[in-house]
């Protein structure tokens, strides 16, 4: 039987990625350092996924599967140097802590004697992830070990699209294994990555060029998502199916993502009705109200959300390059900096560089916005806006006049 080694036993580790492959027959070695989850983990050897929709719940038992303490430098390296391919979804910030457990893993494969292609699924919403690791392993690898590394190992990028909510103790019913999900499961990966044959996995879905995807994922899906969460802060809601309940939500969430569309069908030739067809899909998918997916989650750390190749700036940066609007990709952008989050350092990290140095300062230095573009301007407005106690129907209003042309970008304040 194949292994497969998932570092990271979160929501969607375990509601997603693992699933999907013990499904398809790998024993799943699931890698944290939570050990309730692994003590759990190795205990029962299968856990409950439920399935959540507006439609009713079901549950999906995933078997073959256990854990192995991260903390254990020496379990977690094994674990790697015997495994058939392997998963991260650990979160962007923590990924450069676990690549020397995983340089280490894929050292004392190739000193067993195992040059077989193995591939490594990067799970996280990161322009360019693989970029990242390949620089994090390299630097930690002899020329001849950079041989090994380039001819042996893919560094594979994922599209995350299945959307998984921070679990509750209710949602858990008393398990601390079970995850909630939505129906939806698609994993899109980089064809061209791959080292060796692609595994026949229901719902993996190679493709290339695979920048497309990672793009449609951050720029449409997470963009239109992370609007949703700040416009349904701003009206004081706590769940993302509430904010797209209200029209004027629902209305600017899905404008902001039909810019982003129009901007993708043009850099990537991509037919834009299917675009279309995904951002429709993924209004729906917002309102499931079994979801329970919150505010909180969906917004929190505006320090990454509004970084320079994020989903907002990124967004915001193609549209200018195509020479398209992004007055609705603005303003979801504008509402990100009154957003509020407990015990939440990225969003602390913009609020005190708000304060401290200003806004002009967010725009430029953090999100690396042309202090003379539209973009700029139209966040800069809504931002006056909303400090000024306007609510989103004013705001939406002003979105409008600015699509329309009424207001050209030199009487934009």
């Amino acid at each position: 039987m194949k292994t497969f080694v998932q570092y990271g036993a979160g929501n969607i580790g375990r509601g997603f990625i693992g699933a999907l492959f013990a499904k398809a027959g790998y024993a799943v070695q699931f890698v944290d350092v939570n050990m309730t989850v692994i003590d759990a983990l190795n205990e029962l050897h299968q856990y409950p996924v439920e399935i959540v929709s507006n439609a009713g719940n079901r549950d999906e038992i995933i078997t073959n599967v256990s854990g192995v303490d991260g903390r254990d430098a020496n379990a977690v390296i094994e674990a790697i140097a015997n495994a058939d391919a392997m998963a991260t979804a650990v979160g962007v910030n923590i990924m450069p802590r676990i690549v020397p457990l995983i340089t280490s893993g894929l050292k004392r494969r190739w000193e067993n004697g195992n040059l077989t292609p193995f591939n490594i699924i990067i799970c996280e919403n990161l322009l360019d992830a693989d970029k990242l690791m390949h620089k994090l392993i390299c630097e930690q690898l002899t020329d001849d070990e950079k041989k090994t590394f380039e001819s042996c190992v893919g560094l594979v990028e994922a599209s995350i699209g299945r959307m998984v909510p921070v679990m509750t103790d209710e949602m858990r019913r008393g398990d601390i294994l079970r995850v909630c999900v939505e129906e939806y499961c698609q994993l899109p990966v980089d064809a061209a990555a791959w080292k060796g044959e692609l595994p026949n996995i229901p719902s993996l879905f190679p493709y290339s060029p695979f920048a497309f995807f990672i793009r449609r994922k951050l720029f449409i899906h997470n963009m239109g998502h992370a609007t949703s969460a700040y416009l349904g802060c701003l009206k004081g809601v706590d769940y993302i199916w509430q904010s797209v309940s209200d029209p004027c939500v629902k209305v600017i969430a899905e404008r902001a993502m039909r810019e982003s569309a129009m901007a993708l069908a043009a850099e990537f030739d991509y037919p834009l009705d299917k675009l279309i067809e995904h951002i429709d899909d993924l209004l729906l998918r917002f309102g499931n109200v079994a979801l329970g997916d919150t505010v909180a989650r969906v917004g929190r750390d505006t320090k990454r959300k509004l970084g320079a190749s994020d989903r907002f700036a990124g967004a915001l940066k193609l549209c200018d390059e195509k020479g398209m609007d992004n007055v609705y990709i603005a303003l979801g952008a504008a509402a990100a900096l009154f957003f509020k989050s407990e015990n939440d350092e990225g969003t602390d990290y913009v609020k005190n560089m708000l304060a401290e140095q200003g806004l002009d300062a967010v725009l430029t230095n953090h999100m690396g916005l042309d202090a003379n573009a539209n973009s700029a301007k139209y966040i800069k407005a809504y931002y006056k806006l909303f400090a000024e106690g306007a609510d989103l129907a004013a705001v939406l209003e002003c979105a409008q006049a600015f699509k329309a042309s009424i207001l050209t970008p030199k009487k934009i304040v």
